[in-house]
């Protein structure tokens, strides 16, 4: 990997991303909305917002289909393809304590990426019937506040120093509990 690839890859990713974002965007403003105004969720998310439109909103549904399939498929299929060998490679380490430290290293970031991708799809690609409003805000909640969140303790534990910082931090208070 080079400084040029890795600079192209993060231009793409902008790219695709400020293009996404703006047919997403421009799309809904497109929409009729009267009545209520108030969005009954955590955040203005899309589809809580097309609710609220008076206009058919088959359009942009359509549009978030087309343009999410790809934008789901491609890196989940990186993703898997990049797990298989890992896991491949992995087996082949001779030492049980080799592939044992292979695979914990490994499993916290799936565990993540597991997190983030499942909550992801149970709340835009399931049908709306399947999920009820208080479940939908629930899931959102976790894709886009607890799965940030847990991420930097998650890969900090793996540290030995900040591991021995929060058990003494944890028995300190232990002791003064007691």
């Amino acid at each position: 990997m080079t400084i040029s690839f890795s600079s192209k890859l993060s231009a793409m990713c902008w790219l695709l991303g400020i293009f996404v974002s703006f047919i997403v965007t421009v799309t809904p403003s497109e929409l009729n909305f009267c009545g209520p105004n108030t969005i009954d969720h955590l955040f203005c998310d899309l589809v809580p917002l097309l609710e609220l439109s008076c206009s058919d909103p088959f359009i942009v549904h359509l549009e978030v289909y087309i343009m999410g399939t790809p934008i789901v498929i491609i890196p989940t299929t990186i993703i898997v393809v990049s797990y298989t060998n890992i896991v491949t490679t992995v087996l082949r380490i001779p030492s049980t304590t080799g592939r044992q430290k292979a695979f914990s290293t490994c499993s916290s970031h799936l565990i993540v990426v597991s997190m983030y991708y499942w909550t992801m799809f149970s709340v835009y690609i399931l049908p709306t019937k399947v999920l009820t409003l208080s479940m939908s805000k629930i899931l959102s909640l976790l894709y886009t506040v607890f799965t940030p969140f847990i991420n930097p303790i998650i890969y900090s534990l793996r540290n030995k120093d900040i591991k021995k910082a929060v058990q003494e931090t944890f028995y300190k208070h232990i002791i003064n509990v007691n």
